[in-house]
């Protein structure tokens, strides 16, 4: 245990502190223990968190590999990171500050062999997900109007973020809808344990399935990480509680920094109950408020206290600020949705051409997608550009995703919505039928998706589909059995091979214009990737993609460079792990389209809220 240094005009001159306010030292300087920051919006909450990690270090001792540190997005990770960087110097490069999913993938990637898992398994997004609840959808031959698979997909999600099982779920199901969705969720994991995959939700449930049914493996993450600290705690579920409290609870050196004014992910699962749970499970808490906003103006904040005072058992917080005044907030009352758009892009436009105002400083908010169209098509009419934040990320796009499979199935070959994806991509003969062959072939012989097409004409495959399975199993082989690939040369190696890039050119339309720059630019992204690999620059990489080195560092930090099949699931899961908000960029000269819940911790001069 420490001490933390008397609150003395010497203490505040430390440059760890130098331009911290007094609360905000108190929390930097805090003794080991539970500590519960309720930091208000815009109060310097994530200053308060890089400089206390940078105070651990410098000031404790710390290990940097003794830290954990847990946010929402990779682009909050990266921030923070980058500022104790600055702090302390390069010895932060490779601390654990990451998302919670991409934390779980880590701990998952050294310890999965113990719940039945091979260490290179899949992460299914979303869309991946999607897919497969869809295929299990129709296995089980469940009406699509009355059980759509987003709504299935949603069911299990919301289990999963509440620790329930799918045995658990089929157990406690009682009406017909609970009982048929509880048969899709069992059905569901198995067909993802057969394929080594997990979806975002078992990341975290995983985990503290790991922890719970492993002493040996809870003791050592706890002994690893003797210092966790968690960013907006008010968002977390059930699942991520439970990991921070399980490796908490012996030598509960803890900080949460959240505040309950601020939750607004309900329907992703988030608790801000947490926030007394935190108490509850900490008798010994010590509570900081920071209250000082340093965001906005004082018209703003006494309309957001306002507001926020209606709330049913807040715990009692009022920010202030020095700057007082400030612009008024302007109401608008529309006649209709038209109406409402039309005065949006006149007023904007009044903005840029007599303030001076630019398109990158303006953000417009709504509380659903949908809200957005009538406001576009304003937009496209008056020739203003913009962005939507939140549509269909790089990452989705069709081209980008059927590489991605290749590669998921190169790295794992058990991967049956990855194998699916590529079987007939590009064309080659192996249409729905062929892949029914193989389906029921691999369910009679017990053997994998790509088993059954190994095994040829045995699951009835003739003709042009044999052919084209052939080809396809030809391609894979030859970046197999390439000597150190690099991601990038492993992609190169997929789209000549197979014929993708030459189907494309061949098509000579907008359309395939666009989709080859997308791939031109995922092979960037690659390049990039392999530059930061080779070079050892792996602080951002670790952290997102799972590569940890730290084990096998020497006393300069170097470590094995990582080749092949690895860095390939290295990419994989970097890729994986991207969220809507970590391409937001703020220098893009557009005006920015977003939902209320997206815009949570980024700044604008100028919003305008919608609806």
């Amino acid at each position: 245990m420490y001490d933390c240094l008397p609150m003395t005009d010497s203490a505040a001159d430390h440059p760890l502190l130098r331009g911290l306010n007094p609360v905000q030292r108190e929390a930097v300087m805090a003794p080991d223990g539970p500590v519960l920051v309720i930091a208000g919006a815009g109060s310097g909450k994530t200053r308060v968190l890089t400089h206390r990690i940078a105070w651990l270090l410098a000031e404790h001792g710390v290990w940097r590999n003794e830290i954990l540190a847990l946010t929402f997005t990779n682009k909050a990770a990266g921030e923070m990171r980058d500022r104790v960087v600055e702090l302390v110097g390069p010895q932060a490069n490779r601390m654990w500050v990451s998302t919670f999913h991409s934390s779980c993938a880590r701990i998952l990637r050294q310890d999965a062999g113990l719940l039945g898992y091979r260490k290179e398994f899949s992460i299914y997004d979303q869309a991946d997900a999607l897919r497969l609840v869809d295929y299990v959808r129709k296995d089980l031959d469940l009406d699509p109007k009355r059980f759509t698979s987003r709504s299935l997909h949603n069911a299990i999600s919301s289990k999963k973020n509440d620790l329930i099982t799918a045995s658990m779920a089929r157990e406690s199901a009682s009406d017909a809808i609970e009982i048929r969705q509880a048969e899709v969720y069992v059905e569901y994991q198995r067909r993802l344990a057969e394929a080594s995959a997990v979806d975002f939700d078992d990341l975290l449930l995983l985990v503290v399935r790991l922890f719970r049914e492993s002493p040996e493996a809870l003791k050592r993450w706890r002994e690893r990480f003797k210092h966790v600290l968690v960013d907006e705690f008010q968002d977390t579920n059930l699942a991520q509680w439970e990991i921070v409290r399980m490796l908490a609870e012996d030598h509960k050196a803890v900080m949460g920094v959240g505040d309950a004014d601020q939750a607004i992910y309900k329907f992703r699962g988030a608790d801000y109950r947490n926030i007394q749970r935190f108490e509850k499970a900490f008798p010994n808490l010590s509570t900081i408020v920071l209250e000082q906003n340093y965001r906005s103006t004082q018209n703003i904040l006494s309309a957001a206290n306002a507001v926020i005072s209606n709330n049913p058992g807040r715990s009692p917080k009022r920010l202030w600020t020095e700057q007082l005044g400030g612009e008024l907030i302007l109401r608008y009352l529309a006649e209709d949705e038209q109406d409402e758009a039309s005065y949006i892009a006149n007023e904007l436009q009044r903005l840029i051409d007599t303030d001076g105002v630019r398109h990158s400083e303006i953000a417009i908010f709504y509380r659903t997608n949908a809200q957005s169209r009538v406001i576009e098509e304003k937009l496209v009419r008056n020739g203003v550009p913009y962005r939507v934040i939140g549509g269909t990320k790089f990452y989705d796009r069709r081209e980008v995703k059927d590489v991605l499979g290749y590669l998921r199935a190169l790295v794992n070959p058990d991967d049956e919505v990855a194998w699916k994806r590529i079987v007939n991509v590009p064309k080659r003969g192996v249409g729905d039928t062929s892949v029914r062959k193989v389906d029921m072939y691999r369910s009679g012989a017990g053997v994998t998706f790509r088993e059954g097409l190994v095994a040829g004409s045995a699951a009835g495959l003739t003709g042009k589909a044999l052919t084209g399975v052939q080809q396809l199993l030809a391609v894979m082989k030859s970046v197999e059995d390439e000597e150190d690939f690099g991601v990038a040369k492993a992609i190169e190696m997929i789209l000549a091979g197979t014929g993708y890039l030459a189907e494309l050119e061949a098509e000579r339309t907008i359309e395939s214009e666009g989709r080859r720059e997308n791939l031109a630019e995922l092979v960037g992204a690659a390049r990039d990737f392999d530059l930061h690999v080779e070079r050892g620059d792996l602080g951002v990489l670790g952290a997102i993609a799972g590569l940890d080195l730290a084990e096998g560092e020497g006393e300069n930090g170097s470590a094995e460079v990582v080749v092949g099949i690895a860095r390939v699931q290295a990419f994989l899961e970097a890729v994986s792990l991207v969220t809507d908000l970590d391409v937001v960029d703020g220098e893009t000269a557009a005006v920015t389209l977003m939902t209320l819940h997206g815009a949570k911790g980024l700044e604008f001069p100028v919003v305008f809220l919608t609806g």
